[in-house]
């Protein structure tokens, strides 16, 4: 799993610090994981501008992390332009947010988002339910071949 980046949006740094120490403590190592601390920062990221301009783009991550309440641009609108550019269409993006708001979940699965799931408030949840997100999403699921493997 050397070559799997995780992409963590995430604008609460506690938040962030809790989802690293429990992707450690389930043998994912942080230096595969890329943390941006807004929907705008995600952006630049998976598509090369702003403060990440000229990277490799072509190399993107095997799973996004996306919190739906930040600053700048919520994570509602970081999918719908995911959703909208063929580069970025097909990744997988796992809602993680404290939200519980009916409508919250209608729309990002209506956008395109692959799973909504709630934070667990216990530690020992929250872990549990990142390891189920690794082995899923990380060794079971396959993806898309990109475009030049086509």
């Amino acid at each position: 799993m050397s070559d799997v980046i995780i992409l963590l949006v995430e604008d609460n740094p506690d938040d962030a610090a809790l989802t690293l120490r429990a992707l450690e403590k389930n043998d994912i190592d942080n230096n595969m994981v890329r943390v941006a601390c807004n929907g705008v920062e995600a952006l630049d990221y998976l598509f090369g501008t702003g403060e990440h301009k000229g990277r490799d783009t072509t190399v993107q991550p095997q799973l996004i992390l996306l919190d739906l309440k930040m600053p700048k641009m919520d994570g509602i609108e970081v999918l719908r332009r995911l959703r909208q550019d063929d580069r970025t269409r097909l990744l997988p993006v796992v809602v993680l947010t404290s939200s519980d708001e009916k409508e919250d979940i209608v729309k990002i699965y209506n956008l395109g988002a692959n799973s909504y799931i709630r934070k667990p408030v216990d530690f020992d949840e929250f872990t549990e339910a990142v390891r189920q997100l690794g082995v899923y999403w990380l060794r079971l699921n396959m993806l898309p071949p990109s475009e030049d493997e086509r």
